[in-house]
């Protein structure tokens, strides 16, 4: 994929939605899943990685309550999910290896959903949550 179609998909329509969001309520908890070795500097030689910086950066200067970049790595399918890439299922083999090679770059998506509910609901100190981070804040299950 070419930088601007990237760029469209990625930057363009997330500002869009978020931009639109915060005029309508700019208390909410903005949740962005952005990705694992994300460049905040925008200046990176890895073209996703800019664009995903950019992202995160322009999200934060919209006037929500709070804008929370959720870094994913590898992220484990949940078992049963009905809309799961085909690839996913072939390669669930590898996620034992995983988890004992790189045990802070996979998490789940429980825990990435969990996480994002634990940050709307009791806030974060920052802004941006590394997999390690998802996966501290989605153990706890929310109290409602």
């Amino acid at each position: 994929m070419s930088e601007a179609e990237y760029t469209k998909i990625t930057y363009t329509l997330t500002m869009a939605f978020a931009t639109m969001l915060a005029a309508v309520n700019p208390g909410m908890t903005f949740c962005y899943v952005s990705g694992a070795g994300t460049d905040s500097t925008e200046h990176g030689r890895i073209m996703w990685a800019r664009v995903k910086g950019k992202t995160e950066n322009d999200l934060q200067k919209l006037p929500f309550k709070q804008v929370c970049n959720f870094r994913v790595g590898v992220l484990q399918a949940t078992k049963g999910l009905k809309n799961t890439l085909t690839m996913y299922k072939y390669l669930a083999w590898l996620i034992p290896v995983l988890r004992v090679v790189m045990p802070n770059s996979l998490s789940t998506q429980r825990e990435l959903g969990l996480a994002m509910i634990n940050v709307t609901l009791r806030g974060y100190s920052g802004h941006v949550l590394e997999v390690r981070d998802i996966k501290a804040m989605g153990e706890e299950v929310p109290a409602v």
